[in-house]
Parts: structure tokens; C-alpha cells; sequence
């Protein structure tokens, strides 16, 4: 790593073993700092554990080591915060906590990005809808046995197609916000200021390549649902029903082993420049033996961001019904044409509001919990304080 909010690539082998050139916490860099009131007696970096007891002469244990409880707080470390998060493992609730303080540290640029972004996407969504979706096929209400099943596919594969445009969008937008929130975040943590105009000129370059980690595991999710479905839509009747009922089930928890496994490759992308692969490969490695833990904080802010949507939409939704004269009944027999213009915009705005709230978290959880399994596993913290300038992390000679 160097002094620059991006981080540069940490070796061969980073997550199996100390990276070189990073100090282990047996080796203090000065011993009037932080650093030096580790033992020799430490365990490997990323083992955050009080030393067991001193031996003669040691110096005294850090402020939060051992000993009797120091106040609030007193189970961890005590350790600095030079920006959003303190420089050592963080807890749930501490990287939930960095990615809204990113939020409000950086609002401008945090919300000039993403309500931008937001309305750009949904303004094209919108005129996608309006403009070049085709008219749904039609129902025949008294249809029955294999002519209404006919029609149910035929419903179901148009909603799928209609819904191709909006995801792809979507993607973009997600895609290019998660690049230059990544800046951001990587300078909050460092405690340094940061414009948009900044974090643009650094996330621009990385830009093509993180379009094409996207773009592969969008396909390999694809790839992995059809083999999971295929047989049993080539197999038809109840039996295939069955069949593709339980090849879903197997599919979808392939998809979730393997996007938590891959859910670290953005940031290890744009903060280390590594190339596609590489960073899918660092990204295993850094979720390796905290799978359970990566899902379960992947899980909390999904829920969270479910509940922004609802709280936000719900509302929203209601007042796009009331102000187009169709309602659901337009729906129903129409679909998405079958509504006017102030139900789209109506409800666009509210996809830009959710949008606006939920982008910043989920980009900041990722890259915090990237950060935090590097300080867990590689001792970054020590890199992170030098390149914040804290007094007792001076670079070794």
C-alpha cells in the first residue's frame, strides 16, 4: 500500500500469510507509538487477542488490553480513528456506522453523485417503458388446461423480457456509482477530504474493467440458473415441475456460496488495480474462513436497503395510483403501458429517492468489509495509519 487513497496490490500471497513489507504487530515501529506495546509473544497479524502476560521489563498493555474494564467500549483495543472507522477489526454495527458517517461526511459529493445518477437511470427506464416495451400478449380470461398454461409462459416470458431493459440500467448505474463511492469511501477512512471531480478522475480508469467483473458474474449467475432449471423444462409435465422446483433451489444456493465468495472483487479491483481475475481471486481468499460472517453482514444491509425501499415506495406507489386514473385494473390487462405519465413519474421519483439512500450503503458495506478483512488477515491498519500521517506509524527505513 502506499500513501494514495488507492491501494496498491499487496504481493503473491496476501490472505495466506503476512504481506511484505507491512509490519507484523511483533515488529513496533517506534516504540513510544502505538505500535510498540505488542509482545513477541502477539499471534500472526489479524489474530486481534491480548497478549497473554508481559515478561519482565515489558511495557505496559495499551489503553483497552487486558487488565480491568477502561469504560464504555472496554472489550476492544483501543485504537485510533483518523476517519470513519477505527483502525482495527470492525464489528457489524461499526461498518453499518462508516458507511452512513461516509454519507454525512461527504454528503455533497456522496448525494450530488448518486441523486444524479438515480435520475438519469430512471428517467431512461422510464422512456424504456413508455417507448419500446411491447404490448403485453393477450388473455383469453376463459382459457383452460394446456391453453391457459400456454399463455401463463407467454405472460411470464414477456415480463422477463420487459424487465431486461430496467436491470441493465440499472447495472450501469450501480456499476458506475460503486466505483466512485469506493474512492470515497477509501478516503474517509483516511480521514481526507474529497470532491467529486477527485474521486471521478481516480474511478474512471477502473471503470471498463469493473463493467467486465459485473458483466462475468452476471453471466456465470446466469449460466449457473440455467442448469439448474433446463432439465427440468426439458423433462415437462409434473415431474419436470418438480424437477425444476428442486434444480432452483440447488442453483440458488450455488449463486449465493459463490457471490459471497466474489462480493469483495469490486473494491480489490478499484483500490489494489487488479485485473478481472485477480480480483476474484483475492476476493476468495479474503472471504475464506469468514463465508458465514460476509453473508450474514451481505444479509443485514440487503434487509435494510429492503426496508428503505418499502418504507419509501410504499408511500409512493400509493400516490402514483391515486393521481392516474387507470389504477391497478390498467395494470392487470395492460401492464406497464397500461399506465400514464403521472404514474411513471410519480413512481419514478420514488425509485430515485430509494435509489439516492440505499446506493452510498450498500457500496460503503462492501467496501468497509473489504477493509476489514484486510486489517483481520494483512495487519492494514498499521499501513492505513501511516498513510493517515498518526504519529508512531512512520514508515520503516
Amino acid at each position: 500500500m502506499n500513501d494514495t487513497p488507492g491501494w496498491a496490490s499487496p504481493g503473491s500471497a496476501p490472505s495466506d500469510g503476512q504481506e511484505t513489507g507491512i509490519p507484523r504487530p511483533s515488529e513496533p515501529v517506534d516504540s513510544s507509538g502505538p505500535a510498540g506495546n505488542w509482545s513477541s509473544t502477539q499471534p500472526p497479524a489479524g489474530q486481534w487477542s491480548p497478549p497473554s502476560s508481559p515478561g519482565p521489563g515489558a511495557p505496559p498493555p495499551a489503553p483497552g488490553w487486558g487488565g480491568r474494564p477502561q469504560g464504555p467500549g472496554w472489550g476492544r483495543p483501543h485504537a485510533a480513528r483518523p476517519g470513519v472507522i477505527p483502525l482495527r477489526p470492525l464489528g457489524v454495527g461499526e461498518i453499518l456506522d462508516g458507511a452512513v458517517s461516509t454519507m454525512r461526511a461527504h454528503w455533497r459529493t456522496v448525494l450530488g453523485l448518486t441523486l444524479a445518477v438515480s435520475v438519469i437511470a430512471q428517467t431512461a427506464i422510464i422512456l424504456v417503458q413508455r417507448y419500446l416495451l411491447p404490448d403485453p400478449p393477450s388473455i383469453d380470461e376463459n382459457a383452460t388446461g394446456s391453453e391457459a398454461l400456454r399463455q401463463a409462459a407467454d405472460s411470464l416470458r414477456t415480463s422477463l423480457l420487459d424487465l431486461a431493459p430496467s436491470l441493465l440500467i440499472t447495472m450501469l448505474a450501480t456499476i458506475f456509482t460503486t466505483a466512485v463511492l469506493t474512492v470515497v469511501i477509501s478516503r474517509s477512512v483516511l480521514g481526507r477530504p474529497v470532491t467529486l471531480a477527485d474521486a471521478w478522475a481516480e474511478a474512471r480508469p477502473r471503470l471498463l474493467p469493473l463493467l467486465g467483473l459485473t458483466l462475468l458474474l452476471a453471466v456465470m449467475a446466469a449460466a449457473i440458473m440455467t442448469v439448474g432449471l433446463l432439465p427440468g423444462f426439458l423433462l415437462g409435465d409434473t415431474a419436470g415441475v418438480g424437477l425444476a422446483f428442486l434444480g432452483l433451489l440447488a442453483a440458488c444456493v450455488v449463486l449465493a456460496w459463490l457471490m459471497v465468495r466474489f462480493c469483495l472483487a469490486s473494491p480489490a479491483l478499484m483500490l489494489e488495480r487488479q485485473s478481472i481475475t485477480a480480483s476474484m481471486r483475492r476476493s476468495a481468499k479474503l472471504v475464506r474462513g469468514a463465508w458465514w460472517r460476509t453473508f450474514g453482514i451481505l444479509a443485514l444491509t440487503w434487509l435494510l436497503t429492503l426496508i428503505v425501499a418499502v418504507v419509501i415506495g410504499i408511500p409512493f406507489g400509493i400516490i402514483a395510483l391515486v393521481v392516474d386514473g387507470g389504477g391497478m385494473s390498467a395494470f392487470l390487462t395492460d401492464g406497464a403501458n397500461g399506465f400514464g405519465w403521472s404514474f411513471l413519474i410519480v413512481s419514478g421519483i420514488g425509485d430515485v429517492v430509494v435509489a439516492t439512500i440505499t446506493y452510498p450503503l450498500s457500496a460503503g458495506v462492501t467496501a468497509l468489509l473489504y477493509v476489514d478483512q484486510r486489517i483481520r488477515r494483512e495487519a492494514l491498519d498499521l499501513e492505513l495509519a501511516r498513510a493517515a500521517g498518526l504519529p508512531g506509524y512512520d514508515n520503516r527505513s
